[in-house]
């Protein structure tokens, strides 16, 4: 019998075992984890940006839980020893009509209380000599770590702590009553006085194996990059962003320094006809009909036909991607880039076509369903991690820390 029990062993989901040990360091906590190593999916596939929250409304989870959670990943890196660079970031606006949008999303940077700084043409090329733009809103707290370090490093004190991570487990089922939680797995039983279920791109599929009434369902999008050769890495010094499109709600391909000097270049962002498909070719048929099956999705496609085949285009055209990335560097060419990896990111779209924009928390009898946990989570995960403690029924069996 475990006091705890996590599905989902990618950044968030061992985040909230790390917070669970914090306020009950005598507690049994069990991570499951169907692939045979930690941080596969979203985690491994990640960017690697340490966010500073710019982009996200005033108030909201995300605001909130990126500004504060980029410092204390900066903090935990330094204590940790796991290599990290706050690099910043320009956000640039190539088009005339982009200086407005610009100036509206430097405004809600200050609100959600960055330090940041509009740059004229002459600035800019100081930090990113080889971009031509308008005008640019530096961000100098934006960073750059390999969040599976990070994730090895929470696994690691997890461990330590006296918890159990058990890898390849696929969940089949799970019988929530009032007093505890089931959960079956192909190999095994497991009970529970508490289930958080952080399983990312299944999570709504666990939710409902726990009778958990959901109205959103995730919806895959895959992101493509390409790599830029070593001999033109020099043309990106960090990080550099378009102005994002307000009509479109994906931030356009973009330039990411990497920890260990890569430089990648994108993503686009793409239905992915796989939950768990990194290649075009990858389909299936459960994960499609999903999604072809949901009014949801049919109402946001209706909304953003014209931005989807742009995506589409660029995902199948090498020439119109690096048409994109020429905004912002002119010089790049196709022959500076090679294929670069993919992610898929799992977005919560409700009912009516509208996509959930923050982090989404749902509760059930004896579980926690985060439900909706795409970019910036890897930076956030440590507030995560917290705000779901914070939301776990009391435990009057444990020796509360924060209760001494």
């Amino acid at each position: 019998m475990s006091d705890f029990i996590i599905i989902g062993g990618g950044i968030v989901g061992l985040s909230v075992g790390m917070a669970i040990y914090e306020k009950y360091p005598e507690a049994k906590v069990t991570i499951i984890e169907k692939e045979k190593q930690l941080g596969y999916h979203q985690t491994g596939h990640n960017s690697g940006v340490i966010h500073s929250g710019i982009y996200y409304q005033p108030g909201s989870l995300k605001a909130k839980y990126a500004r504060r959670g980029s410092q204390a990943m900066i903090e935990f890196c330094q204590r940790h020893k796991i290599e990290h660079d706050i690099c910043g970031k320009v956000i640039v606006a190539t088009k005339e009509e982009e200086l407005s949008i610009m100036s509206e999303l430097y405004d809600r940077g200050r609100q959600n209380g960055l330090s940041i700084e509009k740059i004229g043409t002459e600035e800019l090329k100081e930090i990113e000599p080889h971009v031509r733009g308008l005008g640019a809103i530096h961000v100098p707290t934006a960073g750059i770590v390999n969040y599976q370090q990070v994730a090895e490093a929470y696994a690691h004190i997890i461990k330590q702590k006296g918890g159990t991570i058990s890898l390849g487990e696929e969940v089949q089922n799970i019988e929530e009553t009032d007093q505890d939680v089931h959960v079956e797995t192909k190999h095994t039983s497991y009970r529970t006085h508490v289930l958080i279920n952080c399983a990312g791109l299944q999570s709504d599929r666990i939710a409902q194996l726990t009778g958990v009434s959901l109205d959103v369902k995730i919806i895959p999008f895959r992101g493509e990059y390409y790599k830029l050769i070593p001999e033109k890495r020099h043309l990106v010094k960090n990080l550099i962003y378009p102005v994002p499109n307000p009509d479109f709600p994906f931030l356009g391909v973009h330039f990411t320094r990497m920890i260990g000097g890569e430089v990648e270049a994108g993503p686009n962002a793409v239905l992915s006809f796989k939950r768990e498909g990194y290649r075009k070719t990858d389909i299936d048929l459960r994960d499609l009909t999903d999604v072809l099956g949901y009014k949801g999705f049919w109402k946001l496609a209706r909304k953003y036909t014209r931005e989807g085949l742009e995506e589409m285009v660029r995902s199948f055209s090498k020439k119109k991607f690096v048409q994109s990335l020429q905004s912002l560097i002119p010089e790049m060419t196709e022959e500076d880039l090679i294929s670069g990896p993919s992610g898929v990111r799992a977005q919560a779209l409700k009912k009516d076509g509208q996509l959930v924009d923050d982090f989404h928390i749902v509760e059930g009898k004896r579980s926690i369903h985060v439900c909706n946990a795409p970019s910036p989570a890897a930076t956030a995960s440590l507030e995560i991690g917290k705000a779901v403690v914070q939301k776990m029924p009391a435990q009057p069996h444990l020796k509360s820390v924060s209760a001494s």
